[in-house]
């Protein structure tokens, strides 16, 4: 995978709940175009329309707060979302994030700087997030979660590089 994304972007603020993300009621199902079809549905069909029409989700502070369910990052990679940059995440939310495949990154300045519809470019190995012609740093991944990301997430990294073809996990 590719350790640069580029691409359009959706600006929310501060404290982006779960349950806006994917209401409760969906959460029977784990298929990420089932569940992408109701992200963000609280918030009413304009919003949805710019959400597939983004690559990059820029938000506030403590962004996946609430309940602890993956669908809410499931459901933005369902979307077509490749990456959250926000000042800060809820922990449960950023390990679903890595879990999922989806990018999680804290930049308070970028964020601070990127309008919505802006074209974002970040460079998850450079540890960069660029906007209008500016260049914000952060910490890079350490090598094991970006392996997980190059993956498509834990359960296809598993699947690659853990448990050899055609056994399980134990051997």
């Amino acid at each position: 995978m590719d350790s640069r994304i580029r691409g359009r972007c959706i600006v929310f603020g501060d404290n982006v709940n779960t349950d806006v993300i994917i209401p409760g009621r969906y959460l029977v199902s784990i298929d990420p175009k089932e569940l992408a079809e109701h992200a963000f549905e609280p918030l009413g069909p304009a919003v949805q329309e710019r959400l597939r029409a983004s690559q990059v989700v820029v938000a506030g502070k403590n962004f996946g707060c609430g309940s602890a369910r993956e669908q809410a990052a499931t459901c933005l990679v369902g979307v077509g979302i490749r990456a959250v940059v926000a000042k800060s995440f809820a922990r449960v939310f950023f390990r679903n994030a890595i879990n999922t495949g989806l990018w999680a990154v804290v930049q308070p300045e970028a964020v601070e700087a990127i309008s919505d519809g802006d074209e974002v470019a970040i460079d998850l190995e450079a540890g960069t997030v660029e906007v209008k012609g500016r260049r914000f740093t952060f910490p890079p991944y350490p090598e094991s979660l970006r392996r997980i990301l190059d993956a498509g997430g834990l359960i296809p990294y598993l699947a690659r590089y853990v448990i050899p073809q055609g056994g399980t996990a134990n051997g």
